[in-house]
């Protein structure tokens, strides 16, 4: 069996912005306003947008996994869904037909919404990843995967 090859230890570095963690939050604090940026201007917030887009991807989503995957509590996640509701972007029945989960779905006017929004959302992600080159994209996903991995174990 190969063992795995040890990372280096923790370190103080003499300069806090040159740990991997604050590298990440500094890049998700500019991709984050940036897509507010873009959101704002179709009166959506970042976990509205990410609720739309995984409906479009799994219609029937439960608040408990729409919460998860969308990196919010689930108390914060039935907000997102309430207000999406109210605006008619998406549907849930009134009741659960077992348990508690009540399965949302996108109407036609959340997909309309979605699809406008996409192309600037994604335009965002084109020019923060244009900053590195496009062979380095495929292995930087692939670190991302293992770090949030390594820290979920």
């Amino acid at each position: 069996m190969m063992e795995k090859p040890q990372a280096e230890p923790p370190h103080r570095a003499k300069d806090v912005t040159r740990h991997v963690g604050y590298a990440l939050k500094r890049a998700q604090a500019a991709l984050r306003s940036a897509m507010d940026g873009v959101l704002r201007e179709h009166e959506l917030t970042v976990p509205q947008y990410a609720t739309l887009e995984l409906l479009a991807l799994n219609p029937g989503m439960s608040n408990a996994d729409l919460a998860r995957a969308t990196f919010v509590t689930r108390q914060s996640g039935n907000v997102v869904l309430q207000g999406l509701q109210e605006t008619g972007l998406i549907t849930r029945p009134a009741t659960a037909d077992h348990g508690r989960a009540r399965p949302a779905h996108l109407t036609e006017e959340g997909r309309a919404r979605l699809d406008a929004v996409q192309d600037a959302v994604y335009a965002v992600e084109r020019h923060m990843t244009a900053a590195i080159p496009p062979e380095r994209v495929a292995a930087l996903l692939t670190d991302l995967d293992r770090m949030a991995a390594a820290l979920e174990e």
